[in-house]
């Protein structure tokens, strides 16, 4: 990992406002992304999330500016009149500045430099600075650009830029018209581009976005009589009557009352029978980036929160990897920005819709399974994809039993602990037995993609890891010279590692070329300081165990990183 250094032979550059999941609000979720080819023009960033901002950039700016940017002197707060001082250190390191204030130059930044702010989700901690920030909108030229998934946009309108929580800054509704609302489409809009930038749209100046959604979790829902639709327990469903707010407009999404909903999808699950008090459980919307830099190609990931898709009620992380995997090949894709909210501590009831180490790594090996077989020829017969019955010579995972669904990797104490959402022994609906088997189905054909991967490539637990230098240690043999007819790579892409093991034979290191940086770490506020040096512990053992040959980092909250 390249912190704070020259963009020299790198394509992104990503500034780490907040690497935190919470509960310290100074550091909350929040990056700063541009191409290394526009130099800090006009328009040329992108913010993912912001949960931080302006004081994230206040931060930075107050250590890294050039000495004659002093905060203190009688002339803080007045403009250059055309001389521009340039930041020689730091993640700002380049950026010409035409202001003496930090406080100054960071609405600048804020204001001419970043061009849209794209949200993974609308949870607090990835939109409070986006709130709190947007006023300073108003000495620019046009509305700041909000990018995001429609169950997305409909939340931030109906429960934050909505005349009660907050002001409708939005142009939307009679607003203040100092942001404006990209609604995406989940998957790219096909209509729009050609070849490897097919369902890219324009985020800024050198980078194109798509977004895919994820689920994040799972919230309990209500059945509201009035609007017959089920909303969040805890939500209030806000009318228009105007006797009830003579003074106030309030701004509301009513093109579908579901934005109550934090999810869009049909899948909920039953939890009563008692049709009184009906209730359900949906899942709670994430998303990621898939970001493109348009000069190259090249391309990084940035997930929003997550939840593993073994114990997920509308799994949907192995479309993001079966959209990554080719691109892996092809050497396009450079890292991969995702939360480790926790340590392998913490108990899949306690997870909360976040990722450990021991989920995150099953995960990397679904993704890693899918690269080794994009690389497979394909032969004149057609044949389908091997399961893992075929390719290993086991039998067929049976489907799992109703006490066994989950194919999770589970902590020690799992096992003992029952779900808080596992739903009681009641008659199950035909929605709750849809989507158990929904489940099911996906947990069998995740395990066999997992089972192929692990058995047929993974190494046994050894020794040091190597370095994954491009020149050969001493003493090993050149990768790049074995004989790989089989599972060789047949793109024009980089050629998959290769790692020897006990015994003289070799295995492959699929992941080899990916670098993942762990977001969204839970500080947990003890003497015992932050969990990110025991995750990236975690991490880098069980990554070494499987076989993946990716790196992982941690970035703090303030670092820039050269991709």
């Amino acid at each position: 990992m390249i912190t704070n250094g020259s963009a020299d032979g790198h394509v992104f550059h990503v500034v780490v406002l907040g690497a935190s999941g919470g509960p310290r609000e100074d550091t909350a979720t929040g990056m700063l992304v541009r191409s290394t080819a526009t130099d800090w023009a006009r328009g040329s960033v992108v913010a993912v999330d912001a949960g931080t901002l302006l004081s994230a950039i206040i931060r930075i700016l107050e250590t890294d500016s050039p000495s004659e940017l002093d905060t203190d002197s009688s002339h803080a707060r007045t403009h250059l009149h055309g001389q521009r001082r340039v930041v020689s250190s730091g993640p700002f390191a380049g950026l010409e500045l035409p202001f003496v204030s930090a406080e100054a130059n960071a609405a600048y930044i804020f204001r001419d430099i970043l061009a849209a702010v794209l949200i993974t989700h609308p949870h607090l901690d990835h939109v409070s600075g986006l709130a709190m920030n947007t006023p300073a909108v108003e000495a620019q030229s046009g509305p700041k650009t909000v990018a995001a998934l429609p169950s997305t946009i409909a939340a931030l309108k109906n429960h934050l830029f909505n005349d009660i929580t907050w002001p409708n800054l939005s142009d939307e509704d009679g607003g203040a018209g100092l942001i404006t609302y990209q609604r995406l489409v989940d998957g790219g809009n096909q209509r729009l581009g050609r070849g490897p930038a097919k369902g890219y749209v324009r985020a800024c100046d050198g980078l194109m976005i798509k977004c895919l959604g994820v689920s994040h979790g799972r919230c309990r829902q209500r059945y509201n009589p009035e609007t017959e639709k089920h909303h969040r327990a805890e939500s209030t469903v806000f009318m228009t009557d105007p006797v009830l707010f003579p003074s106030r407009r309030v701004s509301i999404d009513a093109s579908s009352l579901r934005s109550y909903s934090p999810s869009t999808q049909a899948q909920q699950l039953s939890l009563s029978t008692n049709g009184k008090d009906s209730s359900t459980y949906a899942t709670v919307e994430s998303s990621a980036f898939f970001i493109r830099d348009d000069l190259t190609g090249a391309e990084i990931i940035i997930f929003g929160d997550i939840e593993p898709d073994s114990i997920s009620l509308e799994p949907r992380n192995e479309r993001v990897w079966e959209a990554a995997a080719p691109k892996i090949n092809d050497g396009c894709l450079r890292a991969i920005f995702i939360e480790c909210s926790y340590t392998d501590a913490v108990e899949d009831n306690a997870l909360y819709g976040h990722l450990c180490p021991r989920h995150l790594i099953a995960e990397l090996e679904v993704l890693a399974g899918k690269v080794l077989d994009s690389q497979k020829p394909h032969k004149g017969d057609s044949r389908k994809r091997k399961r893992a019955s075929s390719f290993t010579g086991l039998p067929a995972p049976a489907a799992p039993a109703a006490a066994e669904q989950s194919n999770a990797p589970l902590s020690p104490k799992s096992k003992e602990n029952k779900s808080p959402f596992a739903a009681p022994s009641a008659p199950k609906t035909r929605s709750a037995t849809i989507a158990d088997s929904a489940t099911s189905r996906h947990n069998t054909r995740q395990s066999a993609e997992r089972v192929e991967f692990s058995t047929a490539y993974a190494p046994q637990p050894q020794g040091k890891k190597h370095s994954h230098s491009t020149s050969s240690a001493a003493g090993v043999p050149d990768p790049m010279a074995m004989d790989t007819t089989t599972d060789s790579p047949t793109t024009a892409g980089p050629q998959t590692r290769y790692r020897t093991s006990i015994g003289g034979t070799t295995r492959p290191l699929p992941l080899q070329d990916l670098t993942v940086y762990i977001i969204h770490v839970k500080d947990t506020l003890t003497d015992d300081g932050p969990p990110r040096d025991q995750i990236l512990a975690e991490l880098r053992q069980l990554g070494e165990e499987a076989g993946l040959g990716c790196e992982f980092h941690a970035p703090l909250s303030g670092e820039g990183v050269f991709i």
